[in-house]
Parts: structure tokens; C-alpha cells; sequence
């Protein structure tokens, strides 16, 4: 019997043998999410710049408070954007919201806790120092490190950076990515099928999942069931690219050529995971470019670019995420016997109790050829190996919007 390897082991060693890009460019940050940084996000200033009110309400010198009635002078009032003046003895400031307070000024008492009479303000509660303010640096301190190279940015990075007054960021090129279909019998969408003919449908979904990734995608087209046709095609695509992906063709069987093709003009090692679906998965190098082999079915090309080809690219570009992603814990609404020596990772869908508790089932049909099921469910859950479920038990669950993310 062949030794099947677990996912980790898989990425961690295939994590070894990855070309690495190291090509960056500056560009916006509005064009910057999902684009890996290049180097170090230090911040020039503070955050707030300056010590500020965290409400609408009355900045004063808690030295001028002598019990819970005083009363205050209103000698100026300060809008968010404005300086004031220097607030002197028995001085209060009206002042708004992410004003900052005026010198001489330590605490701002909310507007609910006085009674105003004109241009003088009794205070009807005591107050601390400090009290009501933001102070400055409290949020960023000038210099400190925000991000580090190898971080894949979001949204919220986008902004932190935009509140320090950076406007573009080094980032890493994005990757040049081929994907290369082989058969006699696909064709692509919009054209009549003649009989024995399916449509090429792995080619648009890898493409959407790459361009997740900001990849540059290369089509190599069909390639015709021919080993001459696919070497040609392979070492085009390899003089273009950082990553040539196939899917389908590196079985055993007489019409599959990837599998010799590849090494015919470069190397080929070829996994067999302990993984359903999914099991077998190839890569290696193509005349240098690195090169992956997904099965052809539609779910195994989906599920094994999802939980290796996803991290091995981001690896590529030094992200800091090389570990396989993980779920959370589920109820699980169904009972199943016990799994084999393969990690099951079955669709299901989320699904609401009576009481509001959420839990997952299955879809009922689990066969590698039934595209529509991606469709249907809402992420995969994790059957470990050897492992029996009974209705309750709590599984590892991975939406598709993580994994996807």
C-alpha cells in the first residue's frame, strides 16, 4: 500500500521548494488590498496628534473645582479643526468631539453633568484629570511599527495607513500565474457541444480564484491529448510565468501527457494525500517555473487549490500565512460511520436550530464530479481520519468565505 501524505506535511515540505518573488513596486494604497507589503509600515506621527475630546461637553483645570456646584467662565468655544486659546483660572472651553483642548485644560466634563446660564456653566459633578480626553499618541506613537513585510493587507490596513498620512505602499509584483486545461473533449463555453464534449469549466473557476489573489492569468488554451502538443505548451507558458497550473492529465492513464511532458522538459514529483477529495496532486518545475498538477474533477481541482495551491502561491510571495487554513468548531447535524485513512473534507451547510443554534449537514451527494455542490454549500467541514460522527459532536467547519478570503 503507498503512503499517503497529510496536508501539513504536504505544504510544509513543498513550502521548501517554492521560487520566491522579490520584485516589489510603490503603488496606491487604494489599489493595495490583498497585495502582500514589501516592508515595514512605520508611523511618522501620533495618533491623535494632539490630545483631544472624546465628547461634546466643557474643557476645564480640575484645579478650579471646588465642590459639585461650580461655576465656570465660558470664555471661548472649540470645533474639531480648531486651537483655542490658553484657558485661564475659573475658564471653561464649549467644546465639540475631536476638538483638541486648549492649554491649561486637563479634563473636559460631559455637557449632561452641567447646567449652562448664559456665558457661565455650573459644574454639577466631580471630575478627574484626565477625564473625557483622547490623549495624544494613545492610539499610534511616532515610530512604532504598524505592519511587517509578508502581511496579505485588508481593509482595515488600508485605513490604518491612510490615518498616518501614508498614500502608497511598497508591495510585492504580483505573480504571473498559466492555467493550462488539457482534452480533446472540452470545449469552451458559448460554443455548441457536440456529442462526448463537456465545457471547459476548471479554466474560469481556477481564473476567478486567481485573480482573488491579484494573479496576472495566462491562458494557454485546450491543449489537444498529444505529449508533443503539451510540451510546446507547457515550455511557452514556463518562458511567460511564475506558475503554470494544470488541471487533469497526470494520471495513468493513455491519454494523460502532462505527467511525461513535464518531465520531459523539467521535474515532477507526485503526491498522493491523505485527502478526499483530492488525492492526487503533482508539482515540481518546468523548464524552472514552478508547476502544479490538480486532479481534473471539479471539486478536487477547487478543494486542493483552496487548501494547497492558495498558500503555496502566497508562500511564493513571502506571505506570513504558510500554515493550512483552519476552521472552528460546529455542532454537527448528521451521523456518520467511520472515515477511512483520508481527511474528509465533506460540503455542508449551515443550517438553524429551533432555539437559534447554528449547526452543518452534508450535502447529500459528496462525488467529486458534482460541480453544482460548491454552489449549494457554504464551506467544508473536517472529518479527521478513523473518525466516527454522531449528531452533536463538534467538528471543524471552514466557510468558504475564509477560504476563500
Amino acid at each position: 500500500m503507498s503512503v499517503l501524505t497529510p496536508i501539513d506535511e504536504a505544504l510544509s515540505s513543498l513550502t521548501t521548494t517554492l521560487n520566491t518573488v522579490n520584485d516589489s513596486e510603490l503603488i496606491p494604497i487604494s489599489d493595495c488590498v490583498g497585495r502582500i507589503l514589501a516592508e515595514d509600515l512605520v508611523s511618522p506621527m501620533n495618533i491623535p496628534l494632539l490630545t483631544n475630546s472624546a465628547m461634546d461637553g466643557y474643557a476645564i483645570r480640575t484645579s478650579d473645582l471646588h465642590n459639585t456646584s461650580t461655576i465656570l467662565r465660558i470664555t471661548q468655544r472649540i470645533a474639531a479643526g480648531e486651537i483655542g486659546k490658553k484657558l485661564g483660572k475659573d475658564e471653561a472651553a464649549r467644546i465639540f468631539t475631536g476638538a483638541p483642548i486648549p492649554e491649561g485644560a486637563d479634563a473636559v466634563v460631559m455637557q449632561e453633568n452641567c447646567e449652562l446660564n448664559g456665558k457661565e456653566v455650573k459644574v454639577l459633578q466631580s471630575v478627574s484629570v484626565g477625564e473625557n480626553l483622547r490623549q495624544a499618541g494613545e492610539d499610534i506613537k511616532s515610530g512604532i511599527t504598524l505592519l511587517v513585510p509578508g502581511r496579505r493587507l485588508i481593509p482595515q490596513d488600508i485605513g490604518l495607513a491612510a490615518s498616518i498620512g501614508v498614500a502608497s505602499l511598497k508591495v510585492k509584483r504580483n505573480l504571473r500565474v498559466a492555467v493550462m486545461t488539457t482534452g480533446d473533449e472540452l470545449v469552451s463555453p458559448g460554443v455548441n457541444l457536440e456529442p462526448g464534449q463537456v465545457y471547459n469549466s476548471n479554466f474560469y473557476s481556477l481564473t476567478a480564484l486567481l485573480q482573488q489573489l491579484n494573479c496576472e492569468v495566462v491562458e494557454i488554451g485546450i491543449t489537444a491529448d498529444d505529449l508533443e502538443a503539451t510540451k510546446i505548451a507547457l515550455g511557452e507558458a514556463a518562458q511567460k510565468v511564475d506558475c503554470i497550473i494544470t488541471t487533469g492529465g497526470v494520471s495513468v492513464g493513455e491519454e494523460d501527457h502532462v505527467k511525461a511532458a513535464v518531465r520531459a522538459i523539467g521535474h515532477l514529483d507526485l503526491w498522493k494525500l491523505a485527502i478526499k477529495p483530492g488525492k492526487p496532486f503533482a508539482s515540481g518545475k518546468v523548464m524552472g517555473t514552478q508547476f502544479f498538477g490538480l486532479p481534473g474533477n471539479p471539486v478536487s481541482t477547487f478543494v486542493t487549490y483552496l487548501l494547497l495551491v492558495k498558500p503555496l502561491l502566497l508562500s511564493m510571495l513571502g506571505s506570513q500565512h504558510l500554515q493550512a487554513v483552519r476552521g472552528f468548531p460546529v455542532a454537527a447535524n448528521f451521523d456518520s460511520a467511520t472515515s477511512g485513512e483520508r481527511q474528509e473534507y465533506i460540503r455542508v451547510k449551515v443550517v438553524q436550530g429551533r432555539i437559534g443554534a447554528f449547526s452543518i449537514e452534508p450535502l447529500l451527494n459528496q462525488s467529486s464530479g458534482v460541480g453544482t455542490s460548491l454552489n449549494l454549500a457554504d464551506g467544508l467541514a473536517v472529518i479527521p481520519p478513523y473518525t466516527e460522527i454522531a449528531k452533536g459532536d463538534a467538528i471543524e467547519f471552514m466557510p468558504f468565505s475564509v477560504l476563500m478570503g
